[in-house]
């Protein structure tokens, strides 16, 4: 008798847990060396930028503050989303040394605001986005609330989506997509960084 094949979502559900996992047993030298990483092989991605989109990592995500730091460093306008009303969400611009507040539980650290709305997103040239592991033609998981899948529709068209996570989160084999996942344009990973199908 064959098994029953999960559904999509269930199949994504399993992924997420073990990805989860799996980050919780990284260490926090890992996690330091990846962030450094990450900033440094971003450079070319936003060579020509005047403002990305990217987003404050939680504890077990690849550290995007050494980002950050890249980006006020050369200028770059930092846009980065926060909690609006009603736990809605919200993007704003980040300044060099502007501490992040965590405003609610499990989520990740925002910064002060004002916000700008949804489709300030429009004014980024490059788009940063979460992921716990993406597939060589751009297939993102993502934690589950699809936020980013609604909030990408607000972005310019030729603004790349670029997932970052660590290098072992590159899936060679397709990962669950629903019909309303969206995938990027390109990986970010420690070990450096490409746009799907120009590998």
């Amino acid at each position: 008798m064959t098994e029953p094949t999960l559904d999509t979502e269930d199949a994504k559900q399993q992924l997420r847990e073990a990805v989860r996992a799996h980050r919780h047993g990284r260490s926090s030298r890992e996690r330091t060396e990846a962030g450094a990483a990450i900033a440094r092989h971003a450079s070319d991605i936003v060579a020509d930028a005047g403002c990305v989109a990217v987003y404050a990592a939680r504890p077990t995500e690849p550290p995007t503050q050494p980002l950050m730091d890249h980006l006020h460093e050369r200028d770059i306008d930092v846009l980065l989303p926060m909690l609006g009303p009603g736990l809605s969400r919200d993007w704003a611009l980040h300044r060099a040394g502007e501490p992040l507040e965590v405003r609610a539980p499990g989520r990740p650290p925002d910064p002060a605001g004002p916000g700008l709305g949804v489709t300030a997103l429009q004014r980024a040239d490059v788009v940063f986005v979460p992921a716990l592991a993406v597939d060589r033609t751009g297939v993102r998981l993502g934690q589950g609330g699809g936020w980013y899948d609604r909030v990408l529709a607000h972005r310019r068209p030729d603004a790349p989506v670029v997932a970052i996570v660590f290098a072992d989160e590159v899936s060679d084999a397709p990962l669950p997509r629903a019909d309303h996942d969206k995938v990027v344009d390109g990986v970010l990973t420690p070990d450096g960084w490409w746009f799907v199908g120009e590998e």
